[in-house]
């Protein structure tokens, strides 16, 4: 059986980590996800790649021979992935929720006609938006990314980040609040996998060491909108993001005291595509052009 280039990043990132938990962290995907990956490559193998035991993580004499070829047949095909980008006329856009705010027509518009945008809906649990595992080729994302020598980007708003509450909230009928009025509150965090931009929309700088309290894990801006509406918890959230959930149940307020969110377009540091820069430069044509 042939294995998925994907595999082969996981068993790699593994390797490399020599720890499932740093692997799946730097991948953004589930350590259990991650382990039954690479259990499959190694069925799929009917070899035996990595030694698991108390010590830690090893690679087995079958994982050491196929080390090299297996990190070899990633760089090859990452080769022929940028070459087959320079002469791309689309560009493949992760999101993880619209990016409103007018950008989409302001940038279409400056577009060459035969470029198009294919956009890619990303879970939030994925801080880098497709991008760490390059099945997106740039992304409309938030602030902070992981490992951010890995990218560049084009910042396209700062906002002020405010806070959603259920409608029955003591907190419903003000119209701003400080931090401290609600660091104790029980919060509705994204999956752990999100890393930094989970820290952010927490406010885990802002806290003095103190952990927030988590009400739940939330995914996507439905889930977000049941969990604030039924009381769960609050949650911290950009101001141009509110259309997602001020609806009935739930209520906006502004936060006096939070350093700005920050949305950008985002590509990796080391694409050769020309189709992304085209892109890169009809936001700048659109006036988006405070280079992060």
């Amino acid at each position: 059986m042939d294995a998925h280039v994907r595999d082969l990043r996981y068993f790699l990132a593994v390797a490399d980590a020599a720890s499932f938990t740093a692997a799946a962290e730097r991948l953004y995907v589930s350590q259990p996800a991650l382990s039954k990956q690479v259990r499959a490559l190694e069925k799929s193998l009917g070899q035996t790649l990595l030694c698991r035991d108390n010590r830690g993580i090893c690679l087995t004499p079958a994982g050491a021979v196929f080390l090299p070829h297996a990190r070899e047949v990633v760089d090859r095909w990452d080769k022929a992935w940028n070459a087959l980008a320079q002469q791309a006329n689309s560009v493949v856009v992760g999101l993880q929720t619209s990016p409103g705010r007018n950008l989409l027509p302001r940038i279409r518009a400056e577009l060459p006609e035969q470029l198009t945008l294919e956009l890619r809906q990303v879970s939030w649990a994925d801080a880098s938006c497709g991008l760490a595992d390059r099945s997106t080729e740039a992304a409309f994302c938030w602030l902070p990314l992981p490992d951010p020598s890995a990218y560049r980007w084009l910042t396209l708003a700062r906002e002020r980040r405010v806070l959603a509450v259920a409608d029955k909230h003591p907190l419903a009928g003000r119209e701003s609040v400080t931090f401290a009025e609600i660091a104790g509150e029980p919060m509705l965090a994204l999956p752990e996998s999100a890393g930094p931009l989970r820290d952010h929309f927490l406010a885990v700088d802002q806290r003095g060491g103190v952990p927030p309290v988590i009400g739940g894990v939330v995914t996507d801006g439905e889930t977000t909108y049941e969990a604030v509406a039924a009381g769960q918890g609050v949650v911290l959230l950009a101001e141009g993001n509110t259309p997602v959930l001020a609806r009935p149940c739930v209520r906006i307020v502004a936060v006096e005291d939070l350093p700005p969110s920050e949305l950008v377009l985002a590509w990796r540091a080391d694409t050769e595509s020309a189709a992304v820069r085209r892109l890169v430069q009809a936001c700048v044509d659109a006036g988006l052009d405070q280079l992060g």
